[in-house]
């Protein structure tokens, strides 16, 4: 059996800065039921999991504003217009941890919020670790912090990691991150 297929009516853009647009959609199920859709547009976001040469994983720590406390996460960021994802994910890395990566492998992509948003965050692993840092967005205050791949699996398992995006690009990399480091 088929799902009904939602028709767009119209869009209206309800607000926009640099990172997404907030938009309202009119819109109908096979021309018999009808509503109004809001969600948010973006380019996409790409996150990199840091491998330092000793095997080693980098995490941010950042306040979150929304939730009030601090959170621990891989490098990520909104994707700029004038980038790749490759090229932001680089950006990202730089800006926040000071560090660039000889390799980037891409491992996959997810929605971070789908009934939300349009996004699809895109997610590598950086290996060749050297430092490169760029100046960070002045309203981040951000601390790294190194990690095995033990630590990291334990900070999931107890709750200390809580970020959705964090978790979900673990699950895209554990595999290959098993191969690469075990």
């Amino acid at each position: 059996m088929s799902l009904k297929i939602w028709k767009k009516l119209s869009t209206k853009l309800i607000a926009r800065n640099d990172y997404w647009s907030y938009f309202l959609d009119k819109f109908e199920i096979e021309e018999k039921q009808g509503g109004e859709y809001h969600y948010v547009h973006t380019l996409g976001s790409t996150m990199v999991i840091p491998i330092t040469s000793d095997n080693k994983i980098i995490l941010t720590n950042q306040f979150r504003y929304l939730h009030q406390r601090e959170s621990l996460e891989f490098p990520c960021g909104s994707v700029e217009a004038n980038l790749s994802f490759e090229e932001n994910a680089r950006k990202e890395l730089r800006e926040e941890t000071g560090f660039d990566a000889e390799e980037l492998i891409y491992i996959g992509e997810f929605a971070p919020y789908s009934g939300v948003s349009d996004e699809m965050c895109y997610v590598y692993l950086g290996t060749g670790l050297f430092e490169s840092p760029l100046p960070h967005d002045e309203t981040e205050e951000i601390n790294i912090s190194f990690h095995t791949f033990n630590e990291i699996e334990d900070l999931l398992q107890k709750n200390v990691i809580w970020d959705g995006m964090t978790f979900a690009a673990w699950q895209l990399a554990v595999n290959k991150l098993r191969e690469m480091i075990k």
